[in-house]
């Protein structure tokens, strides 16, 4: 947009620009166009944190199903039955503990991802808001100069057709009165 201002043609003793509606037009489409790009990024890292989960889900699973098969194979020992158990315990909490750690941390770079695409957005939006208001600003201007010059030089116009009028009523009686 930028470059199109600047190449556009630069109103005189003004700090205005007639911009090209169609060039312009074309820019802010291609700033909707790139917005949902920004929407699609958010929306991609929501479905790597819940795949994350996921994935620390099926390790924590995992390494549950473990802990619970050597907590089995060892009942029949009485002594390591309650170490297995403790320490399957440990594992659970442990796993969840990172679990909640992966979620938590997820969550926050994608609240602070959402945050940047929507103040970006807002900052992108309040920019546009006033190059449309100043390019109205200018056209407002301009057509107000062109509608000027041109009431100007009518007004001129008719002085010029009234005095010419003028001059023919003066001018004709006395033509007509040679005449005779």
């Amino acid at each position: 947009m930028k470059e199109l201002i600047l190449g556009s043609f630069h109103i005189p003793f003004t700090r205005y620009t007639v911009v090209d509606e169609d060039q312009l037009l074309d820019y802010i489409e291609l700033v909707q166009y790139n917005l949902p790009k920004a929407f699609e990024l958010a929306a991609k890292i929501i479905e790597r944190r819940e795949k994350i989960i996921e994935e620390a889900k099926e390790y924590a699973q995992e390494l549950i199903l473990a802990a619970e098969q050597k907590a089995a194979e060892m009942l029949d020992r009485h002594e390591l039955v309650q170490q297995a158990q403790m320490q399957a315990m440990r594992i659970r909490q442990q796993v969840q503990q990172e679990c909640d750690i992966a979620k938590d941390q997820t969550i926050a770079e994608i609240d602070r991802i959402e945050n940047l695409a929507q103040q970006e957005l807002e900052e992108m939006r309040r920019k546009t808001i006033l190059e449309c208001e100043a390019i109205q600003r200018g056209a407002d201007e301009y057509a107000d100069g062109v509608l000027l010059d041109m009431e100007q030089r009518l007004s001129e116009m008719l002085r010029v057709i009234r005095n010419g009028r003028q001059q023919l009523h003066v001018d004709r009686p006395s033509d007509f009165s040679e005449g005779l």
